[in-house]
């Protein structure tokens, strides 16, 4: 983790508050140039937009894999508020995107949820990367007390 990595987080803190106040789940997602530019952002669109795969981080990957080739997605980092789920990092891996760095980690997710995971598939998105046939540099759980500020109150 270097100074840029948790100044990101923060920003992805608030663009996943930004969800929430907007009625969606409180998940976030950035998408970052090698030179630490970030050049588009999604928010959770789950509740308002009635879809279930409206996740923070498939929004941003179905958006930046249709404006920059599969080269340029590889220098880039995904910046995540929370650990991305089997379908987010499935994604991500098909978008060619080689760097994902977050906040939450999924077990303290589910935590935070009262433990049920009867909708969830509990899985690290280190193990989905680690069955491709491409290095996926993952890096977090970082700053996860600030994270976990995020959804406090929530999901009760």
């Amino acid at each position: 983790m270097n100074l840029d990595d948790q100044a990101l987080l923060r920003v992805v803190f608030q663009v996943a508050l930004r969800a929430r106040a907007k009625g969606n789940h409180p998940f976030g997602a950035l998408l970052v140039d090698d030179q630490g530019n970030v050049l588009m952002e999604a928010e959770n669109l789950v509740v308002t937009s009635n879809d279930c795969t409206a996740h923070a981080e498939t929004q941003l990957m179905r958006v930046a894999s249709q404006k920059y080739d599969r080269e340029y997605l590889s220098k880039c980092s995904l910046y995540a508020s929370t650990e991305p789920c089997c379908m987010c990092a499935g994604a991500i891996f098909w978008g060619n995107v080689r760097r994902v760095v977050f906040g939450l980690r999924h077990e303290q997710l589910y935590t935070l949820t009262g433990g049920s995971t009867a909708d969830a598939l509990p899985i690290s998105c280190r193990e989905i990367f680690s069955r491709g046939n491409k290095p996926v540099e993952v890096i977090g759980p970082l700053l996860e007390e600030e994270a976990a500020q995020v959804h406090a109150g929530f999901w009760v």
